[in-house]
């Protein structure tokens, strides 16, 4: 196995490495065993779907364990609800988890006993500062903290206190448990970090059983040694902490997890800050968590995303230590790979113009056969219905062409998808000189999408039967930033200003293939020309068809970042 690994691993990224050198040493007895460990206080966003992919990747890819596990320390922000939805999305993605689901409020009695293993031993203190005079005794990074006042408390009034803590005698704030290491380490974290902050506060999942809660530092390291954990798979920013739950384990004499830190995934034009998405809906600026425009893996689901192309994109970013932004048009590029395989391919026009084909017969009608996907050949072909009205969109007309405008211009020709040629004879507009009809004629020999004589046109345009036609609302999203990046405004500027106000479009009017009638919610479409689309899962119903646009069929984002 070791010659085949060192042949490998090139291919590995560096906690692969890490595991599988693990295993080889029989370190932790040869076992993987990883975790998912959100909080409950908001949506799973795609940056999350990497740290999914990780941990439950590798627990597959070795033969081991992954726990859910859900911190939930904070009953000021956590809601049942959010529970509920991680685990939707995480079993969307295409994972389960091993065993039950966990809660961090399953282990508050354990974590009580080890805070009072602790203050026996000297090693934590009920100090009575409060959170202002905290941060001041705390010091700085380059000077060191103060002793509090209270760090020296006797074992036996420390005892005291924290079960008077615990059984609600005092108000909220009043008294931290502190651990009690060192208040000149350069390690900001070390300095008698907070172990206990009261709270009288109901619990989502205990209810008034407790008033004292936990901090995430003091739960983390022992939850995850509780659940035999073997690689505490972390984001960056925990890389300061590491020392700390370290302590935490090593001083309570348990189970020592192996922690490893990864860079988090930050993507252009959004946000991936639970703070800042909670800002976007409770202030009304998009539509809740699944809003196709959010990063929330529900509102990437809305908007058309598969677990594949979610899953293949979390592949390619790939594992490193290094922070990173990474462009939207990556994640963009992996849904519209798998869409291209996978979504039937259909005709919509958005924004309609009529056009009228004087010497096709009134009433009479045929059908046109389209290929369902040309990546695909056993999608087969569909009928689409063809008839003297049709709607073109209204883009592919123009009455002053500029050079290079191969599509319909008065008196030109083009080709029809998988129909005629036709040509503008005449231009009707209203009374405001808006151009609202086009007379044309067809040339009935050119059904074949060939001219017997030979001549060429240069445009091919997508087009819907009038009579036939399907009438939808059509949602298209743009950046939800203007900015690449929120983190580099200038200093004191709010990041909303960087929201985009344009980031939803909203046609309605559409006309859409006959086709699209039986969309199903979990249906994908290419719609000819336009970009892929979806039925949008919440507002769509029988008589009301909504369709979300997921991507564009090309790249925008170049073209976008220079504008």
């Amino acid at each position: 196995m070791s010659e085949t690994l060192d042949n490998t691993r090139k291919s590995l990224d560096f906690i692969r490495q890490i595991v599988e050198q693990d295993i080889q040493q029989g370190k932790h007895g040869g076992r993987v065993h990883t975790r998912f460990p959100p909080e409950p206080n908001g949506y799973l966003h795609i940056g999350h779907a990497k740290s999914i992919c990780l941990n439950f990747g590798i627990a597959r890819d070795y033969g081991g364990l992954c726990n859910l596990r859900f911190d939930d320390t904070n009953p000021e922000t956590e809601e049942t609800e959010y529970v509920e939805a991680i685990q939707d999305d995480i079993r969307w993605l295409g994972f389960q988890w091993d065993g039950p689901v966990r809660f961090a409020s399953d282990i508050f009695p354990k974590l009580y006993e080890f805070a009072v293993q602790l203050i026996r031993a000297g090693k934590a203190y009920v100090c009575d500062l409060t959170a202002e005079e905290t941060g001041q005794y705390r010091g700085k990074w380059n000077e060191p903290g103060r002793d509090s006042p209270y760090r020296n408390r006797s074992v036996e009034e420390n005892l005291d206190l924290f079960e008077r803590m615990r059984k609600g005698e005092f108000p909220n704030g009043a008294r931290t448990l502190r651990a009690k290491i060192d208040m000149a380490s350069p390690n900001m974290n070390l300095r008698d970090p907070a172990m206990y902050r009261i709270r009288h506060v109901p619990h989502h999942r205990t209810g008034n059983q407790w008033c004292i809660y936990p901090t995430y530092d003091w739960t983390h390291g022992q939850n995850d040694s509780l659940e035999g954990i073997t690689h505490s798979i972390c984001t960056l920013e925990f890389e300061q902490h590491r020392p700390l739950y370290d302590w935490f384990v090593e001083n309570l004499g348990i189970h020592h997890p192996q922690q490893i830190e990864f860079a988090r995934l930050n993507l252009t034009h959004t946000v991936m800050s639970k703070r800042k998405l909670l800002q976007l809906v409770k202030g009304g600026i998009v539509d809740g968590w699944d809003d196709p425009r959010m990063p929330t893996l529900c509102g990437l689901r809305r908007r058309g995303y598969t677990p594949e192309s979610i899953r293949n994109f979390c592949a390619r970013i790939g594992v490193t230590k290094a922070n990173s932004l990474t462009e939207m048009a990556v994640l963009e590029q992996e849904i519209r790979e798998h869409l291209n395989r996978t979504a039937r391919r259909v005709m919509g026009v958005l924004r309609p113009l009529k056009v009228i084909i004087e010497n096709y017969p009134e009433g009479d009608g045929e059908l046109r056969e389209a290929i369902n996907n040309p990546e695909d050949p056993s999608a087969g072909t569909r009928n689409v219905p063809f008839s003297r009205e049709l709607y073109i969109e209204r883009d592919d007309f123009l009455e002053l062409p500029p050079k290079g405008f191969f599509r319909l211009v008065p008196g030109g020709e083009v080709r029809l998808r998988y129909a005629y040629f036709i040509r503008c004879q005449q231009v009707i507009k209203d009374a405001a000189g808006e151009v609202v009809e086009l007379r044309c004629t067809y040339d009935p020999q050119t059904a074949g999408g060939q001219a017997p004589d030979g001549r060429k046109v240069k445009g091919t345009i997508h087009w819907v039967s009038a009579r036939h036609a399907v009438d939808a609302e059509v949602r298209l999203y743009n950046p939800l930033l203007n900015c690449a990046d929120p983190n580099d405004m200038p200093a004191g500027d709010d990041w909303t200003s960087a929201l985009n106000p344009n980031s939803l479009e909203i046609l309605k009017g559409c006309k859409l293939e006959p086709s699209l009638a039986h969309a199903a919610l979990t249906d994908r479409f290419q719609f000819e020309r336009l970009g892929y689309f979806c039925l949008d899962s919440r507002d769509s119903r029988p008589g009301q068809m909504v369709f979300n646009r997921t991507v564009t069929l090309k790249d925008s984002w170049a073209k976008s970042q220079k504008s």
